[in-house]
């Protein structure tokens, strides 16, 4: 039975990708080549190389049966899927930054927030009773309060040195994230072992 499996492109994809080819699986895939459609035929394995928003649309789809994603676009999207196990790379924090030494909270005040994480923002804030305004922004986050269009920033930070180059900082970390591995539910259902074998080959080769 072919098992079809959606990698983002990237360095969450190029990190993934090195990881399935040290298990033994994924040596067909070729990065810097335009095709996005991989063949295994010794496995029976199809890899498809995808944005890393799209991942979890096509799994929750069943276009693919399995695939890695951030586990801050799974939040983002609260797909009807399954989470099957929480690698060790990607890892990185979802914060809430500002201009330095201007941390703005108040119950009184409807703060502006600008990011791609709407509705995990939306969710983070409400459960802190504070009062928001989404601006949803697609890149270059960092300018948004430095050019007074945003209170506030919800973004991915890794190393903080972002920030600091633009003279933000981090006022609250949200939450904790990395990479997950995900399947469709229908897939999990009639495809378990064959998903089960390539989650183990995985986890052996993800060691911190």
């Amino acid at each position: 039975m072919s098992l079809t499996i959606a990698i983002p492109k990237g360095r969450l994809g190029t990190q993934a990708i090195e990881m399935l080819k040290s298990a033994g699986v994924g040596e067909s895939i070729d990065e810097k080549s335009r095709k996005l459609v991989f063949k295994d035929e010794n496995r029976n394995l199809n890899f498809i190389l995808l944005k890393n928003s799209d991942v979890i649309t096509y799994v929750e789809n069943g276009i693919a049966d399995m695939g890695i994603s951030g586990k801050d676009m799974i939040m983002e999207n609260s797909a009807d899927i399954y989470e099957r196990y929480k690698m060790n790379i990607g890892r990185c924090k979802m914060s809430v930054a500002g201009i330095k030494g201007k941390r703005v909270f108040n119950d009184d005040t409807i703060i502006k927030v600008a990011t791609k994480f709407p509705e995990t923002a939306k969710k983070y804030f409400n459960g802190k009773g504070q009062k928001i305004k989404i601006i949803k922004l697609n890149g270059s986050i960092e300018l948004a309060p430095i050019l007074g269009l945003s209170d506030v920033i919800v973004d991915i930070v890794e190393t903080g040195n972002t920030l600091k180059a633009n003279g933000l900082e981090v006022f609250e970390d949200m939450y904790n994230i990395s990479a997950m591995i995900i399947s469709n539910k229908i897939s999990y259902k009639f495809k378990r072992k064959e998903i089960k074998e390539i989650i183990e080959l995985i986890r052996k080769e993800d060691t911190e």
